[in-house]
């Protein structure tokens, strides 16, 4: 069992790093205050192929495993987690769209999105279905060579200011349950899809997130992405993809806000002396260091297995995804109380990475779904042994 990273991988981080130093740190405590897209940054990391990290190389993805890709979105999120996660949403819905659309529809999009010169938004989230991703009631009806869908979403990121939808619809019966959801590519500028206003949030106010509704919108039947039917498990596995990758965005922004903590504590001194020599501040810092190296190792590991196919990468990634969004945002809020008052002010980007590390409990499955998920899988007949 190697725990180190290999050279190539090393040479990704250290791209990602100066990246985001260069074109991510100058810009986004504006990009916050003034709630801006910021679309050729994005681009910017399309050239580096940071748009379709493990995107099918047919569609111009690198086809990375999922490990290698959380080294590129740690080092972006530890400066700017807000973008990084709309970032990773993108690769999501890039690769959804690589792996199930159809040559017609591959042929379209797949390099446009790998490249970041266009956009996608994931849009399984509604009104009345969150948490139970299988209530949904956006429905997507056959007319002839076409779909007509109809329906709205919720809390869709980049909705707006987007180029294309992947988008869960029910195809089934209104009681058809998970088995009758579809997914589907949909232009965002299609005639009957309209935007709600862009709502003023807490965090991640780099990306915009909206309403979107669904008037009888037309698209052609070959926008199906695999069969019909098989949109929710399109959607789970996604998910879990998902979960690693915003609990990696987590993990960098507990890096960041690390990094802040340790100069500060050399830096700021009370008593005649630096508050690094502190031994209960020490202390802090020391736990600090240990939560976050823990969470970083388990979201690797449950990248591993899900590049690995692993039967129970499900259970991992939600472990995962519960653990480090947990220890991220703890990381963020002991390295403000590190920074007294400053920590406060905008002057210093903590209270700007406690923000946006907030929401990652909440999405890609709260993390008492995470819960539900790891408990069930625990007490099934025929895993007595299923987390060892």
């Amino acid at each position: 069992m190697d725990f180190e990273l290999s050279a190539d991988q090393r040479a990704f981080a250290d791209t990602a790093r100066q990246f985001a130093q260069t074109a991510l740190a100058p810009h986004a405590a504006e990009w916050d205050r003034e709630a801006i897209f910021p679309r050729e940054a994005i681009a910017q990391a399309g050239e580096l192929g940071f748009c379709g990290l493990y995107a099918p190389e047919n569609t111009g993805g690198l086809a990375l495993p999922r490990l290698d890709a959380t080294l590129v979105f740690e080092e972006l999120a530890a400066v700017d987690p807000s973008t990084t996660a709309f970032i990773t949403i993108h690769n999501m819905a890039t690769w959804m769209l690589g792996t199930w659309a159809t040559e017609a529809v591959r042929t379209t999009w797949g390099e446009a999105l790998t490249s970041g010169q266009k956009l996608a938004s994931y849009c399984l989230t509604e009104p009345g279905a969150g948490s139970d991703a299988a209530s949904l009631k956006t429905r997507a009806d056959r007319d002839g060579d076409q779909y007509v869908i109809n329906g709205a979403k919720a809390f869709i990121s980049g909705a707006g200011s987007t180029d294309v939808l992947v988008l869960m619809a029910r195809t089934g019966a209104p009681d058809s349950g998970a088995k009758g959801i579809s997914a589907f590519a949909v232009p965002a500028d299609a005639p009957g899809i309209s935007y709600g206003k862009k709502e003023e949030k807490m965090g991640w106010n780099s990306q915009p997130t909206r309403v979107i509704s669904f008037d009888n919108v037309r698209i052609p039947a070959d926008h199906l992405l695999g069969q019909e039917g098989e949109g929710f498990k399109i959607a789970m596995k996604g998910l879990d993809g998902g979960r690693i990758n915003i609990a990696t965005c987590s993990i960098g922004a507990a890096q960041g806000a690390l990094t802040q903590a340790q100069q500060y504590m050399q830096e700021r001194k009370q008593f005649g002396k630096a508050i690094a020599s502190f031994q209960a501040l020490q202390f802090k810092l020391a736990d600090m260091a240990t939560e976050l190296v823990a969470a970083r190792q388990m979201v690797r590991l449950a990248a591993s297995k899900l590049d690995a196919a692993a039967p129970d990468a499900a259970t991992y990634c939600a472990m995962a995804k519960r653990f480090a969004t947990d220890a991220g945002f703890m990381v963020c809020n002991e390295a403000l109380q590190l920074h007294g008052g400053y920590g406060y002010i905008r002057e210093y980007p903590l209270e700007r990475l406690m923000r946006d590390a907030r929401v990652h409990q909440i999405l890609e499955g709260t993390n008492e779904i995470m819960r539900v998920i790891i408990a069930r899988r625990m007490l099934e007949a025929d895993a007595p042994d299923a987390i060892r």
